[in-house]
């Protein structure tokens, strides 16, 4: 097969690594793969893996009229037998131009907490958890598929010697040290961040433990101010902050426990830590036996019930940091779990039979479909550019960020229902 993959964009980020990994390994497993995409910093992780790589042009709008027309032309010159599109803004540019009219058969993975009313319902689906394709499967004509953010788990390993890091760090053997890889974003984990600054607060005269905040994005110099009140308060460094890294491998391994959501808690427990797994508005739960069925259905995120969870974080923090047993027995269980269920080798078997079920039964679609993804899409971008809800968007940030800056406020959300 020649199989197209179009990640949403190339920053760092989970959505964008699980593609080029699943393409590396299908490349690998004899197919010949192109990944096309908007230039970014994990180009260097395509071209590290061998994959041909095709930049798409930059343009504000999505779909994008020459990105379209640029796909097209690319499947047809290239010969492309399936086009894999993660979320819905490059699956829309490839269903305009090079599937409509060219033929091509399409499929879309969509790694977000919610199905996309973006993707059109001829499209075959993939969700990153079970509940959310069972939910998609409600009203999507095509099939749907669930396939969990694989890992790595030969260079995500226990192998991994944290050590030097923590010589790098000053951190002493028998000091705790936590850690999160996150990118310290304004939507989605914004509430975890803080909460995991306020509960080493919370702990940080009690326990010499350090966090460390590998990452970086908008929402890092709020979080510096805030850290900056905790350390202050306690008088020490604990809380630091290590910025982007390129491979954070190394600070995985280096931890006594990791807090994490999504593929940053799967990559940990492939390295055997215990987890803390984190959501929105307060969620937090450790991955341990009793609470596995949770996790396999929902994703490894949760959202909870709107409060500040600081205290109840430190709770589940302290009771592991007490207790050196459990968090041995803990990350064993979470290496146990993802070598049997999160393995890139067993989701690379699963992808190239999505592959085969796509290429024989395409699922017809019609202009009537195409005409109401095509407005829906031109009304996001209608809203995205409208200079009231930009206002009214600003500000919101700004109260999110003044809350992040300000230890005791809180930064969840109102009405938002507990789920665990």
């Amino acid at each position: 097969m020649r199989i197209l993959v179009a990640p949403h964009d190339l920053g760092i980020g989970g959505s964008q690594i699980n593609a080029i990994d699943l393409a590396a390994a299908v490349a690998a497993a004899g197919h010949e793969v192109i990944v096309y995409g908007r230039p970014g910093p994990l180009v260097e992780r395509i071209e590290a893996r061998g994959l041909e790589f095709v930049p798409a042009r930059r343009l504000r709008y999505r779909p994008a009229p020459s990105r379209i027309a640029q796909l097209a032309r690319l499947a047809r010159r290239r010969e492309i037998d399936l086009i894999h599109a993660y979320e819905w803004p490059p699956c829309l540019d490839a269903y305009y131009g090079a599937h409509l009219l060219g033929g091509v058969p399409l499929l879309c993975t969509v790694l977000s907490m919610s199905p996309s009313p973006y993707v059109p319902p001829s499209v075959p689906l993939v969700m990153g958890t079970v509940a959310l394709g069972e939910r998609a499967a409600w009203d999507h004509r095509a099939p749907v598929w669930a396939l969990e953010p694989p890992v790595d788990t030969t260079t995500d390993s226990p192998a991994i010697d944290g050590g030097p890091l923590r010589r790098d760090l000053g951190i002493d053997a028998e000091h705790p040290l936590l850690v999160t890889v996150s990118r310290l974003s304004l939507e989605l984990k914004l509430d975890a961040l803080v909460d995991a600054v306020d509960a080493v607060g919370e702990l940080g005269a009690e326990f010499p433990l350090t966090l460390l905040v590998v990452g970086d994005g908008p929402a890092a110099a709020p979080l510096r101010e805030r850290a900056a009140c905790v350390n202050d308060r306690l008088g020490r460094e604990a809380i630091r902050f290590a910025g982007a890294l390129a491979d954070p491998r190394p600070a995985y391994a280096a931890a006594d426990l990791v807090l994490g959501m999504g593929g940053s808690s799967l990559r940990a427990m492939a390295i055997g830590k215990p987890v803390i797994v984190q959501g929105e508005a307060g969620f937090s739960r450790v991955f341990e036996p009793e609470g596995r069925h949770y996790f396999l259905r929902h994703g490894f995120w949760g959202v909870g019930d709107g409060g500040p969870n600081a205290v109840r974080l430190a709770g589940q923090i302290r009771a592991l940091l007490e207790d050196p047993q459990r968090r041995a027995d803990l990350g064993a269980f979470s290496r146990r779990t993802v070598a049997r269920r999160f393995s890139l080798e067993r989701a690379t078997r699963i992808q190239l039979g999505i592959y085969d079920t796509t290429l024989e039964e395409a699922a017809g679609h019609s202009w009537g479909e195409a005409a109401t993804a095509a407005a829906r899409a031109l009304r996001l971008e209608i809203d995205n550019h409208d200079p009231r809800r930009k206002r009214r968007l600003g500000a919101a940030e700004a109260e999110r960020l003044a809350a992040a800056q300000s230890p005791g406020a809180s930064t969840a959300r109102p009405g938002v229902a507990a789920t665990a």
